[in-house]
């Protein structure tokens, strides 16, 4: 280790400006059709997918370029994102153009291996998004970008690096391929546990034992008689007289389409088995820091909410908002927009609104409701709520279609058994789950270790006949200055100002505190 710059012996520290020259992106005028008809990719942050990914949507012609401020950058050229996707880092393997959310960095030398900046930019710009304890900022200058600091090895050590990196990281990546297949099988078995549960044959057994149980038909003529019932009462308590306000049946299932069920099962829609479905607020209401948990589509999980990321009202906002839609403990949450079609039992003592896209079912009558949240997060509820989803761009499953979705329903008793069987199995995997999830972390982690150590020089053994990279410094800045003027593939000149050599300050850099800190936030 070299004590003077912290750095193993033959390495040099350098900034990005001044081993690389920096243009900007641009997006040209969406209004002149002819811009968007050529054959040179053009790319925005979200077409990078991957360090090596990059899968441009969308083409432009040369006029294009000649009539904007985007940039025609060479194969072996690296994309940082600067702005929004701010810390994605991709290399071209093609030449294209970019976004003005970007910046493209385009090698000098040949004294500098592509892929070795291309995994150090991976982890050295993570510094841009976080300051003063984590705190996200906007973006990234073309100065800020300029003076990063970058720790330089000599060539072949370069190599060598990103051979082991790659090597390490293929071994990392079989793995975590062989979770993710793991993950599949777990969420086709979940599947495949609710479908035969919805379908009867968890319990064909316990029926065979339990032959006299009465019937599902006589329990929705109880259901259907208890919901009128707490129809009325809703209405009384609202001030109304019930004989003067229409009482609306619920519709029945189409039976004729339906498959057998087992005997003693009979079919129910949601309209039939509620006696309310609401929604919450059709507006964004004003946030506050602290208050009332504000729930969204995307807080409802298949038999959990999760409140770690809620947004929060006011007390005064969610009293107003639960005179219409109060979720209460036993009701059962179901989302209507976004991801559509996910059911969940509130068994939560915490107060907490809903908004649009999640609707409020209140049961009625003697009914399991976790019965009802399996059999609606089923495959075949789930299928008949994308069929009921509308909409273009923000869709929604509305409350008039949601009260038609048909479902399986046993004798109540058999519902208790059903939900018994259930919670035994995917018990079962939500442990295995828990544990594949906890490896792809821990193999993130490693990742993460394995890019620490290359860049501290620990990965792989320096050689003393390696040029060292002081030397190879001094050869780049010396062809630098015999070629002030760069031209790009698109003709345009542009100005390549050679960066005098500044010194870094190593201590202030603090490279893996800040990777580290970088890291932690994601």
């Amino acid at each position: 280790m070299n004590e003077e710059n912290g750095l193993p012996r033959g390495w040099a520290w350098t900034r990005v400006g001044e081993i690389y020259n920096i243009v900007g992106g641009g997006t040209p005028s969406t209004d002149i059709e002819e811009y968007w008809n050529g054959d040179i990719a053009w790319v925005t942050s979200a077409d990078i997918h991957g360090l090596k990914d990059v899968r441009p949507r969308k083409r432009i012609s040369k006029a294009a370029i000649e009539n904007s401020a985007t940039n025609l950058v060479p194969e072996d050229s690296l994309i940082v994102v600067t702005r929004v996707g701010l810390g994605k880092v991709a290399l071209t393997k093609k030449p294209l153009c970019f976004s003005q959310d970007s910046q493209a960095l385009i090698g000098v030398s040949s004294s500098i291996y592509p892929d070795y900046s291309l995994y150090f930019l991976s982890q050295s710009v993570q510094v841009f998004k976080y300051q003063n304890r984590g705190t996200t900022i906007a973006g990234v200058t073309k100065k800020q970008l300029s003076e990063l600091p970058f720790a330089l090895p000599p060539l072949s050590e370069q190599q060598r690096i990103v051979a082991t990196i790659e090597q390490q990281f293929s071994r990392l990546d079989a793995g975590i391929a062989a979770l993710r297949r793991a993950q599949a099988k777990l969420k086709r078995y979940r599947a495949a546990v609710l479908k035969a549960a919805v379908e009867g044959k968890l319990t064909e057994a316990w029926r065979d034992e339990h032959p006299t149980t009465e019937p599902a038909s006589k329990l929705l003529e109880r259901i259907l008689v208890e919901r009128r019932a707490k129809w009325e009462a809703d209405l009384k308590a609202k001030g109304k007289d019930p004989a003067k306000v229409r009482y609306v049946e619920p519709a029945k299932p189409d039976v004729e389409s339906l498959p057998e069920l087992p005997e003693g099962w009979c079919w129910a829609t949601i309209g039939q088995l509620t006696w309310s479905v609401k929604d919450g607020p059709h507006y964004s209401p004003e946030y506050i820091s602290e208050g009332i948990p504000f729930i969204t589509g995307g807080n409802v999980r298949p038999s959990s909410v999760d409140f770690t990321n809620a947004r929060y009202i006011t007390p005064e906002l969610h009293a107003k908002l639960s005179r219409r839609c109060k979720p209460e403990k036993g009701d059962i949450l179901y989302t209507k927009g976004g991801t559509t079609g996910i059911a969940c039992v509130n068994t939560y003592d915490t107060e907490f609104s809903v908004w649009v896209h999640v609707a409020v079912l209140k049961l009625s009558g003697p009914i399991e409701p976790f019965y009802v949240q399996h059999a609606l997060n089923s495959p075949s509820c789930y299928t008949q709520a994308q069929l009921f989803t509308h909409g273009v761009g923000n869709q929604d499953l509305g409350l008039t279609r949601m009260v038609r979705i048909v479902l399986s329903l046993p004798p109540l008793a058999e519902q208790e058994q059903i939900v018994a069987e259930i919670e035994r199995r995917l018990s079962v995997i939500d442990h295995l789950e828990t544990i594949i999830e906890a490896n792809l972390k821990r193999a993130e982690r490693l990742r993460q270790s394995i890019l620490k150590e290359a860049f501290a020089g620990h990965l792989v053994p320096q050689d003393p006949d390696d040029e060292s990279a002081a030397v190879l410094l001094e050869r780049i800045r010396g062809e630098r200055e015999k070629r002030k003027h760069g031209v790009l593939d698109k003709g345009r000149e542009v100005i390549c100002e050679v960066a005098k050599p500044k010194k870094i300050d190593v201590m202030e850099t603090r490279q893996v505190e800040l990777w580290e800190s970088g890291s932690s936030g994601e």
